[in-house]
């Protein structure tokens, strides 16, 4: 039985990196953008979405468990981030 449990460990750890190397994704891509290019977007300012993928990323960092509700609110900020702000960002930048 010992086996099975080291099998649910290692499907943590992997899922903890996985999920921070997409909190880390989000934050990097979202300061690449200016803070105009957020208010022609009409989404959230810059210094708010940094600040949001930032303490996502020290929450992942500082508090392993990826279902915890803290690590679950920050995952969901960044994938929305990824799934609504960042394409509208880089439409913005395309020529």
């Amino acid at each position: 039985m010992p086996q099975l449990f080291e099998v649910g460990s290692w499907v943590m750890l992997l899922l903890t990196l996985v999920i921070l190397a997409v909190k880390i994704f989000a934050l990097v891509t979202s300061l690449r953008f200016t803070p105009e290019h957020y208010q022609a977007a009409d989404k959230l300012t810059k210094q708010a979405w940094v600040a949001i993928l930032g303490l996502g990323v020290v929450a992942n960092v500082l508090m392993p468990r990826p279902t915890g509700l803290l690590n679950l609110a920050f995952t969901i900020a960044a994938l929305v981030y990824l799934a609504d702000v960042r394409p509208a960002l880089m439409s913005l930048t395309r020529r």
